[in-house]
Formats: C-alpha cells, structure tokens, sequence
C-alpha cells in the first residue's frame, strides 16, 4: 500500500465526516442564530433557552436524514472493503 492510497482513504473519510456532520450542524447553527436574535430583541438572557431549542433541532436533523447518513457510511464501507484486495496486491 503506497501513500498515495493512505491519503486518498484519509481524505474521502474527511469528505464523508463533514458530510455527515454538516445537517446537524447547519441546523444547530441556524437554531442558535435565530434564538441569539431573539434573546437580543426582547433582552432574555437564559442559558437554558439557548441550549434546549438546539438539542431539540439536533435531534430533528439527525431523524430526518438519519437514512441518508446510514446509506452513505454504508457505500463508504463497501467502498473501503472493494479496495482491500487492490490496496493489499500493489
């Protein structure tokens, strides 16, 4: 197995990890954002106001692409298991 294919593994794993994080990120961020705004308009500062609405769009994002996310680590991993003789035999 030469570097070439250690840094392509790395950086396809990379791809999917933000991939995969991205829709519940986005959507903590989006939420967070829009209860930081409101907290500054009507002057509230409660930590737990902040926190609770982001788990709960966390939780949201990850049921509904939960699939997509397991079908994609999926393709990966069969991905990965194709190469193995490729990555063993040059």
């Amino acid at each position: 197995m030469d570097t070439n294919a250690v840094l392509d593994i790395g950086l396809d794993a990379l791809i999917l990890a933000a991939k995969l994080a991205a829709p519940v990120l986005v959507t903590a961020l989006v939420v967070g954002f829009v209860v930081s705004l409101l907290q500054s308009v009507t002057q509230i500062q409660e930590v737990t106001l902040s926190f609770v609405p982001k788990a709960v769009a966390a939780a949201v994002a990850l049921l509904v692409s939960g699939h997509w996310m397991i079908s994609e680590l999926v393709t990966f991993t069969h991905e990965l298991f194709s190469r193995i003789p490729q990555l063993l035999g040059g």
